[in-house]
């Protein structure tokens, strides 16, 4: 034990770095460089960091996808595509008790596709469905839950920023990654869907129907409904198609659909000045968040493995688990409890590069090491996903508050979450136990 005191001691100090509410970025930097004086590590190792970071973050060509798809989803967010497809949505499923709940996820799933922004869809699903479920009597909880479990799907089904910067840092397929994830994605939104239907139907009360419109047959709204599909499912194909055929790599993919959007936008008569100034901004501030962690967590971590850390963890994790499952569901118990605290992009960026090489010379039956991290990639996603959801940090859950009514208190938040928290854990379960969920579609279009 004597020889990991300083890896110890590191994550000690980062603890209580991140508890202490200074910037998470600086708090990695910052015990970086103060372990770089505690190790004696040669001052000349930073050089090697600092050519790390140059060359592995901020000239990355991979990189540049991160912008393109998160102006993507903000222009997409501005275009009022999403809240066409809701009204269509609601007005097919009126008089069905859990309808809008229903509708939302849906919406949810559809713009998942297209934006993979969680901010801006929990933001916008809330603003759109909340203020309707409560004039409906909806359950507090209920109302909570969908809208925040719906906005987090973003952040996997492809295209997803997080699964651009995990294949970036694993050095493994981003079109593998985007293909493996897209069941996984498709699969939770299913759940979420079963598990409001049958709670709905057990009691309808939690989620009263609203009144069919009397001017509208059956026929009229599907046409409606299929005419608001058009624009984002053209989008979804120009992106994804361009890459699974080879046309584009993920980063020109990214600006294929930068540029959809964009259109997209025009053609709705959303591209004014002002949003289009609001969505460069935006951009702007999400990417900048983005790279500083980037190079926070390559300083950490980089100290953290000069000092033992990654002998340290290797140590750990086979002294605890002793078969290959065993240790994976330890490290995704982990990723799962460090969800409850930390960002998905410190949790990719420090813990990721640490248990890769575990999971690469474990055998699972998979096939080689590459089919095995993609595999695990898109498991840590999915993982990841919750981290959106669980106090006391969850994300999702203040992007909610942040623009709810005082009706929906926190209380009802924490506690409408947490059946879809449960539901994430079981399609985790599911893709563990069934890889070919995840590893079907790209060995399908591989070949």
């Amino acid at each position: 034990m004597g020889e990991y005191v300083l890896p110890l001691s590191m994550v000690a100090v980062l603890i209580a770095g991140i508890f202490s509410g200074y910037p998470v970025a600086l708090v990695l930097a910052g015990v970086g460089i103060l372990f770089t004086f505690i190790g004696d590590v040669p001052m000349v190792f930073l050089n090697t960091v600092s050519s790390r970071i140059f060359t592995g973050t901020l000239t990355n060509w991979l990189m540049l996808a991160v912008p393109l798809f998160v102006f993507m989803g903000l222009m997409l967010e501005k275009s009022n595509i999403a809240k066409n497809l809701l009204l269509s949505l609601e007005r097919m499923f009126a008089q069905r008790p859990g309808g809008l709940a229903l509708s939302v996820t849906i919406v949810g799933v559809v713009m998942a596709a297209s934006t993979g922004i969680i901010g801006a869809s929990v933001v916008m699903l809330g603003l759109m469905a909340l203020p309707v479920m409560i004039k409906q009597n909806y359950s507090m909880s209920l109302a909570a839950g969908t809208i925040c479990s719906a906005g987090t799907l973003g952040i996997l089904i492809p295209p997803s920023i997080m699964l651009v910067l995990v294949g970036d840092i694993l050095s493994i397929s981003i079109g593998d990654l985007f293909m493996g994830a897209v069941i996984p994605g498709v699969l939770l939104g299913g759940l979420y869907a079963a598990y409001i239907l049958i709670t709905t139907w057990m009691d309808p009360n939690k989620a009263p129907p609203s009144e069919k419109p009397e001017s509208a047959s059956t026929g009229e709204l599907i046409v409606t409904l299929a005419k608001h599909l058009v624009a984002p499912v053209l989008l979804i194909l120009g992106v994804l198609g361009s890459i699974v055929a080879g046309v584009a790599t993920p980063t020109e993919a990214a600006a294929i659909g930068a540029l959809g959007a964009t259109v997209l936008a025009a053609v709705m008569r959303e591209l004014t000045w002002k949003n289009l100034v609001e969505c460069v901004q935006e951009t702007a501030l999400t990417t900048a968040m983005i790279l500083t962690v980037a190079i926070g967590a390559t300083v950490f971590s980089a100290i953290f493995k000069r000092v033992g850390g990654d002998y340290m963890i290797e140590d750990a994790v086979l002294a605890i688990a002793s078969g290959p499952y065993q240790t994976l569901a330890l490290i995704m118990l982990l990723i799962f409890v460090l969800g409850f605290f930390l960002e998905w992009i410190e949790i990719s960026y420090v813990v990721l590069p640490l248990f890769a090489p575990i999971i690469a010379n474990l055998d699972f039956g998979l096939g080689n090491s590459g089919i095995t991290l993609t595999w695990f990639a898109v498991l840590v996603a999915v993982n990841l996903q919750t981290s959106f959801l669980t106090p006391p940090f969850g994300y999702a859950l203040f992007y909610l508050r942040g623009i709810a009514p005082p009706e929906l208190g926190i209380r009802d938040i924490y506690k409408g979450i947490i059946p879809f928290v449960l539901i994430q854990v079981t399609g985790l379960m599911l893709c563990i136990l069934f890889p070919a969920l995840v590893l079907w579609l790209p060995k399908a279009i591989g070949n």
